[in-house]
C-alpha cells in the first residue's frame, strides 16, 4: 500500500515540483545564512535602496540597507516557521476536536459543532487583527493566534469522517470487548482518518503562511530586527512610485512560491490517498 501510495504521489509532476520547490525555500532560509553571510541587525542608511547589481550586493538592499538575500533568508526563516508550526498546531487541535465530536455523538457533538459554527461565521482575518491588535506579536504568539483562528476547518472535516467510522465494525467490536472511548479516538478513528488529516495539513500550512504575510502587511508582524515575506512586501509597497522595484518582487515572489508548493503537495496526497485511483 505505502508502495502504491508513493507511486501515484510521483507520478503527479506538480507535487514533485512543489516538493522541490519547498526544500530549495527550506535550504535558502537555513542553509543559506552559513554560506551567505550578511548583516542584518544594524541598519546602514547610506545604502538604503541600491538597485541589483551593486557591488556585493546581487538583489539590491532594502529601505534600511540590508542585503536583499540575507535579508530574504531570514525573513524566510519567520514566515515558514510560524506557518508550519501554526499549521501543525490547528491541525492536531482540529482533528482530536473533530474526532471526539464525531465519534461520541449526541448533545456533546452538538455543543462542541455549535461552538464551531459560531467561530467561523466571525471572519478570520478580523479576529486576527483584532487580537494581534492587543497583544504585542511574537513568533509564539503568531503561532497561537493563527492555529486559534485556523483549528475550525479540519475540526469539521475529520467530525465527518469519525461520523461514518464510528459504525465501523472494528470500532463495534472494541466496544464490545469493554474499550474505552480515548481508545477508538485515538486508536481507531484517527489513525484510519490520517490521509484526510495530512492533506487538510498541508493546505492549512500554506493559509498560516498567507496569514502571517496579511498580519505583516497590515503591520502587524514581528518587531524589528525580525523580519518576515510580508512585512519586508509591505515596507516594498512605500516605494512603489519611486520605481524600486526589488523591494516588491523578491518577497511576493517568495510568498507565491511556498504556497503554491504546499498546495501542490497537498493535491498529490489527495490523489495518493485516494483510493480510487489506485491500480
Amino acid at each position: 500500500m505505502a508502495r502504491r501510495t508513493l507511486q501515484v504521489f510521483t507520478g503527479n509532476k506538480l507535487a514533485l515540483t512543489g516538493v522541490v520547490v519547498l526544500l530549495l525555500l527550506l535550504a535558502l532560509s537555513y542553509l543559506g545564512p552559513l554560506l551567505y553571510s550578511t548583516e542584518q541587525v544594524h541598519t546602514d542608511l547610506s545604502r538604503a535602496n541600491l538597485p541589483p547589481g551593486s557591488p556585493g550586493h546581487l538583489l539590491g538592499t532594502t529601505d534600511l540597507g540590508y542585503d536583499m538575500i540575507g535579508r530574504l533568508m531570514v525573513a524566510g526563516r519567520t514566515s515558514l516557521e510560524i506557518g508550519l508550526a501554526a499549521g501543525l498546531l490547528a491541525t492536531l487541535f482540529g482533528t482530536v476536536y473533530g474526532a471526539v465530536a464525531g465519534y461520541f455523538g449526541g448533545w456533546a457533538d452538538a455543543v462542541m459543532m455549535r461552538i464551531t459554527d459560531a467561530a467561523l461565521a466571525i471572519p478570520a482575518m478580523f479576529l486576527l487583527v483584532v487580537v494581534a491588535a492587543i497583544v504585542t506579536p511574537s513568533k509564539g504568539v503568531l503561532i497561537m493566534i493563527i492555529a486559534a483562528v485556523a483549528w475550525l476547518s479540519p475540526a469539521r472535516l475529520v467530525r465527518g469522517e469519525a461520523l461514518a467510522l464510528r459504525d465501523r465494525e472494528y470500532v463495534q467490536a472494541m466496544r464490545m470487548m469493554g474499550g474505552s472511548g480515548a481508545r477508538a479516538v485515538f486508536k481507531h478513528i484517527v489513525p484510519n482518518a490520517i490521509g484526510t488529516v495530512i492533506v487538510n495539513c498541508t493546505f492549512q500550512i500554506a493559509d498560516a503562511i498567507l496569514y502571517v504575510s496579511y498580519l505583516a502587511f497590515l503591520g502587524l508582524s514581528i518587531p524589528p530586527p525580525s523580519a518576515d515575506w510580508g512585512s519586508m512586501l509591505s515596507a516594498g509597497i512605500t516605494y512603489t512610485q519611486n520605481g524600486y522595484w526589488w523591494l516588491i518582487f523578491p518577497p511576493g515572489i517568495a510568498i507565491v512560491l511556498v504556497v503554491a508548493a504546499f498546495n501542490f503537495i497537498g493535491d498529490g496526497l489527495r490523489d495518493a490517498f485516494e483510493v480510487r485511483l489506485r491500480k
